[in-house]
């Protein structure tokens, strides 16, 4: 009689058992957007290929071939390991040359992914929580995303799908692989598996790393994503056909891709897991303040240019027997229009002309004056021809 209860007891420490087990291997769940992030796995990173979809896939793969198959990982030669075990470098995501592309192809079909997240309720309802958008908001969400190519082995938080919810965890991604940015530069979705992404969390060194490492990994030269201060409109990434600049537009799938107006100031191969000039700061969103404009200087008076008051209006004539009196004019004052230098005027009448009336005269004659010319002795009075022909017909 006592073994029935003897097997029940078993089997109730076994149940209890493995519901102890399994709550303490589930992975926690929940969102996580620029803020918020999960806890879980904190201290394991997973190192993850570039083109590995990975366990737990949120959906089928939408990298576009075209758009990342240019932006293989860098070949740079491996550094020395930093002393502090391998802590990742944090660069805002601004930084130019932090992504790369193709000029005026996407690396993720966002279309694509929006159709799938669609097709499963449950999925879409979980990559929201971990996004930290609501359900609705998702399509918007991705298509405000910028499709790029890390060019660095990057830091992240991972989220897979189990179970009908999202799991966290910790990733490192190889360079090359296909995500798609938000307006502040962070990675947002992995597009080989339709994972989202967020920050991650743990102190970031070699510790707790597992998976198979590709060539050239090297934990000195991991890379942090950190949200630029602003949100920006552009991105200055690397266009890996020809080793250029190119700004592509967030929330664009390359369709209105050109080349930067002010270039950084370092070359698009350099190594960016190393000391960076200063760039230029990026487009932020944030509209620029009205300049209030300036008054425009007042003229200075040049000894050049004349004032009204230096230059005379008109000549007045001066009188008999009075001295003209000496002024000084401006060179350039303008010919006064009262008084033509062609002839006489209407106000003033009795003024002689500049150029002679009659006929020219002959060199070679005197001058015919009516006046007779002065003798040395003084003469009282002048005789006309007419008084000689008055006193002749008196005398007669």
């Amino acid at each position: 009689m006592h073994a029935p209860i003897r097997m029940r007891r078993a089997v109730l420490a076994v149940l209890s058992t493995g519901i102890l087990v399994t709550a303490g291997c589930a992975r926690e769940t929940g969102g996580s957007g620029h803020g918020t992030e999960g806890t879980a796995d904190a201290e394991e990173v997973l190192l993850q290929p570039a083109a590995a979809q990975g366990a737990d896939p949120f959906t089928a793969s939408t990298v576009e071939p075209a758009g990342a198959a240019p932006n293989a990982p860098r070949t740079a030669p491996p550094r020395t390991a930093a002393p502090d075990g391998g802590a990742p470098h944090t660069l805002p995501g601004s930084t130019p040359g932090l992504y790369g592309g193709t000029r005026s192809v996407a690396s993720c079909d966002v279309g694509q992914q929006i159709r799938l997240l669609a097709a499963d309720p449950a999925r879409q309802e979980a990559f929201a929580q971990a996004a930290g958008v609501p359900r609705a908001g998702v399509p918007d969400f991705l298509r405000g995303l910028t499709p790029v190519v890390l060019r660095a082995d990057t830091r992240v938080g991972n989220h897979g799908f189990d179970a009908g919810s999202a799991t966290t965890f910790q990733s490192v991604l190889q360079a090359g692989t296909a995500v798609m940015v938000d307006g502040h530069g962070l990675p947002r979705v992995r597009c080989a598996c339709g994972n989202p992404l967020s920050r991650p969390v743990g102190a970031g060194g070699t510790e707790g790393v597992r998976g198979e490492k590709w060539a050239g990994y090297d934990p000195a030269r991991i890379v942090v994503v950190a949200p630029a201060a602003k949100a920006v409109t552009d991105l200055v990434v690397v266009d890996a056909d020809h080793n250029s600049w190119m700004e592509r537009p967030v929330g664009d799938e390359g369709t209105r891709d050109h080349t930067p107006e002010v270039p950084p100031p370092y070359a698009p191969g350099t190594d960016i897991t190393g000391p960076l000039p200063d760039a230029p700061p990026a487009k932020s969103k944030e509209p620029k303040p009205p300049q209030k404009p300036r008054k425009p200087a007042e003229p200075t008076p040049s000894r050049s240019t004349p004032t009204p008051e230096d230059c005379p209006t008109s000549i007045a004539p001066t009188p008999p027997g009075e001295a003209v009196a000496a002024r000084e004019e401006p060179t350039n004052c303008p010919t006064p229009t009262a008084v033509p230098s062609g002839g006489p005027t209407e106000e003033y009448p009795g003024l002689p002309t500049d150029e002679p009336t009659g006929p020219p005269a002959d060199p070679d004659e005197p001058p015919q004056d009516l006046v007779p010319l002065m003798t040395e002795e003084p003469q009282t009075s002048i005789r006309l021809p007419w008084q000689d022909d008055v006193e002749a017909s008196l005398d007669g």
